[in-house]
């Protein structure tokens, strides 16, 4: 890495996370890209280094292991410009709670929860020695209508939230800034999965559908701002 801010972004393979790697490449940020689908990130990091002369680390991970999500806590903790952690890593389920295997719901409570208040717990110390720097949370609309059909996943959102603000709250003229993002119905590949083999996007009217870039560029000019 150079002596430029860096971006640790979790699940950057693919929809936000890939964005949030386009976006912030372009402001000059060198990057650290998290995701299990190594081929993706194999893909991205170099084709960003030679757009938009940044350095793009990749870091192959599945959040919901304990040897993994080790690994990425330890890289986070050495980096010395590190500048802006994004928690993105996420997916869905359908099914009621009951019907949903066990182990989905705990993945997701791993990856949603723990890997977030883990990476955020080893990401802080090193914001708050520089007075500066940024959280952004990927939360969800879901954290506040939850529905038949993704209690696990609305409920994980909600803490998301409360967890932000609480943070934000703590860390008040500190210099760290802390965002909870709650986008609604994103275009990106999350409903693109064998999960989600029933869903039509035409369910949805077309007006309540925004693109990954919008999502994005409104999170980084809201954390700008200081918006929680």
């Amino acid at each position: 890495m150079s002596d430029r801010p860096t971006a640790f972004i979790t699940g950057a393979s693919a929809g936000l996370g890939a964005e949030f790697a386009r976006q912030l490449a372009a402001q000059g940020y060198d990057l650290i890209l998290t995701a299990r689908r190594q081929e993706r990130l194999a893909a991205l990091a170099p084709e960003l280094e030679a757009s938009r002369g940044i350095t793009a680390e990749t870091l192959p991970a599945d959040l919901s292991r304990e040897s993994d999500l080790e690994r990425a806590e330890a890289r986070l903790a050495a980096c010395p410009t590190l500048a802006l952690l994004i928690n993105n890593a996420g997916f869905g389920t359908t099914g009621y709670f009951a019907g949903v295997a066990r182990e989905k719901s705990v993945a997701m409570l791993r990856v949603h929860l723990e890997a977030t208040v883990r990476l955020t717990h080893a990401a802080l110390p090193g914001l708050l020695a520089q007075t500066a720097g940024g959280l952004i949370n990927v939360a969800s609309v879901a954290a506040f209508n939850p529905v038949p059909g993704g209690a696990v996943y609305s409920g994980t959102k909600a803490f998301l939230v409360n967890f932000s603000q609480s943070l934000a709250a703590e860390l008040r003229g500190t210099g760290v800034r802390v965002q909870a993002l709650c986008p609604g119905f994103t275009e990106t590949e999350f409903h693109d999965t064998e999960e989600y083999h029933a869903f039509s996007r035409r369910q949805i009217p077309r007006l309540m559908w925004i693109t990954a870039e919008a999502v994005v560029k409104e999170s980084l000019a809201a954390l700008r701002r200081g918006n929680r």
